[in-house]
């Protein structure tokens, strides 16, 4: 499977960004997705998943501000990120849980 992110940018404190993740291969409506996060000298993070059957679960410093999504028809994953503050700046990766697949990462940087 190929995992391409898309809609990373800069973006002011308080604003919104939809990032969208476009997968290939066969499995992806069977698969959890997930979206992960890595800040400059951080480890990479967990930020929000997506079961086949559409439960999502989220990183407690989401706290209410992103939401993911999917759409199993078009083989795409989302998250809407509201409310960023400066610390979601990082680059964030898509993940495909079947298969252990990541994306190459889409950056996301939140001015003060």
């Amino acid at each position: 499977a190929q995992l391409v992110e898309s809609g990373g940018g800069l973006v002011q404190a308080g604003g919104s960004l939809r990032l969208a993740c476009s997968a290939s291969g066969t499995f992806f409506s069977a698969s959890a997705m997930e979206w992960h996060r890595q800040a400059p000298g951080q480890k990479r993070e967990f930020v929000a998943s997506i079961a086949n059957n559409g439960r999502t679960n989220y990183a407690d410093f989401v706290n209410g501000r992103f939401t993911i999504s999917r759409d199993n028809a078009k083989k795409m994953v989302y998250l809407q990120m509201s409310k960023l503050s400066p610390e979601d700046t990082a680059v964030f990766y898509c993940h495909q849980a079947w298969g252990n697949y990541w994306g190459q990462g889409t950056q996301v940087t939140v001015s003060s």
